[in-house]
């Protein structure tokens, strides 16, 4: 695994408190809430899911900091979230997401944890310019 020592993971769809998905329930047995937080980056709205790009602009993804419960156990939680976002695919499979360590605004502070970005194209994809999927999917409704 890239990086070793990172043991923080930023969501900002799906792995969300606020969605009340079984994957949360998974992250919330492996990982503990650390707070609101936000990544630069910009969301799109791809129907079923949501999709994080990197950007160098000033636009923000909004979403929570989680921090592993257990360092020892981090690499095996990792590696199921890795096959629930599609970054673990058969060699015929197109990789969904990807997995990059990014800098996350929390608190006034900056620190280091894992995101999940987007691996395809969001060509003619509505951004969501709140940047909060949650708010976002809530206001759909």
């Amino acid at each position: 695994m890239r990086n070793p020592g990172v043991f923080q993971l930023f969501v900002y769809g799906s792995l969300r408190s606020g969605f009340h998905s079984n994957a949360y329930e998974y992250i919330s047995r492996f990982f503990k809430f650390i707070g609101e937080a936000k990544v630069q980056g910009k969301l799109f709205d791809m129907g079923s899911y949501p999709a994080g790009v990197p950007t160098n602009e000033d636009a923000y993804i909004i979403g929570e900091l989680y921090q592993a419960k257990n360092e020892h156990e981090f690499a095996w939680a990792i590696g199921q979230l890795d096959d629930y976002e599609g970054v673990s695919v058969e060699a015929d499979e197109m990789q969904l997401y990807r997995r990059e360590v990014v800098s996350v605004h929390f608190n006034n502070s900056i620190s280091a944890a894992w995101v999940y970005w987007y691996n395809g194209s969001v060509q003619g994809k509505k951004e969501i310019s709140s940047g909060d999927m949650l708010q976002y999917f809530k206001s759909k409704k």
